[in-house]
């Protein structure tokens, strides 16, 4: 069985993007890894040549700006890293610049693979997603992020990157059927110093929206507010092995407030019937097979 990770970046140290961490997390069930580096404004180019040069192939690209409907360039990118993987490759594992695996979960993860390799109704592996925010000891625990996605796909080129790069679907965009694997992401997009990440926010805006909407739906000033936007959980477990350096060089406060932890009775409905009842009423990107 041959695994191929896949990801694509662009401009990685400008907005401090984790995918360093990232591709490390997963390189060690990957026998070999495809990164999309687009054209940036900093060395995020050298960054990941870096990493691992017996193992990873970079293929260089230049992004469309101009595909601003829905954050399309980011699936787009995608494609372009995941069309470069070699027929020989079984399964194609995919991370982005922000997500993290676990170590512990790895043999998990290479096990479900290779028991569903020669299954060919199986198209990929969901996860489940633990969504950090504001500081790396909390995790997010609204229905308004998402708990479950597609990261390993089968190397069939009729797949395809959807939407915003959240996921994936085949031929004429039909869901792919897939086998649950019991693994986490770890997303740590929205953990960042304030400044960094209100240019973060700034940037990812620009692939989903014009000018106009930006001037009056962006906040000004310098720092991004991390207010009492959401329901919050303490975490209590370990962080993955490849980000305890990042975290130990964290430099900013996150001032949550029990008084901002704000959940509706819809939250708490859905999140008892799929914590203790395993039904999940959000919107799913798949059909799962039981």
């Amino acid at each position: 069985m041959k695994v191929t990770g896949f990801t694509f970046v662009r401009n990685a140290i400008k907005y401090d993007y984790p995918v360093v961490e990232a591709i490390r997390s997963i390189l060690p069930v990957c026998d070999d890894f495809v990164v999309a580096v687009g054209n940036s404004e900093d060395a995020t180019l050298k960054l990941i040549e870096n990493i691992d040069p017996s193992k990873i192939k970079i293929v260089n690209t230049v992004w469309d700006d101009s595909l601003r409907e829905g954050g399309k360039v980011l699936a787009v990118e995608t494609d372009k890293a995941f069309q470069a993987i070699g027929n020989e490759s079984d399964w194609c594992f995919y991370i982005q610049g922000d997500e993290v695996v676990h170590e512990k979960y790895l043999n998990t993860i290479y096990n479900s693979m290779k028991q569903w390799k020669d299954a060919p109704e199986v198209d990929g592996l969901l996860f489940k997603y633990l969504h950090f925010y504001g500081s790396y000891d909390y995790i997010l625990a609204s229905n308004r992020w998402y708990k479950y996605e597609i990261r390993v796909i089968r190397n069939n080129k009729n797949i395809y990157s959807y939407r915003d790069a959240q996921g994936f679907r085949k031929n004429d965009s039909q869901k792919l059927h897939v086998k649950a694997v019991d693994a986490y992401i770890y997303h740590y997009g929205y953990v960042k110093n304030p400044r960094k990440m209100k240019l973060k926010v700034e940037n990812s805006s620009k692939l989903y929206h014009d000018n106009n909407w930006l001037e009056k739906n962006i906040p000004q000033g310098d720092e991004f507010d991390f207010g009492g936007k959401d329901t919050f959980k303490y975490f209590t477990d370990t962080h993955p092995q490849a980000m305890l350096q990042r975290i130990a060089e964290k430099n900013w406060d996150f001032n949550y407030q029990d008084s901002q932890n704000r959940s509706t009775l819809k939250d708490r409905f859905k999140n008892f019937m799929n914590d203790y009842l395993n039904i999940n009423l959000n919107y799913k990107n798949y059909i799962l097979i039981k």
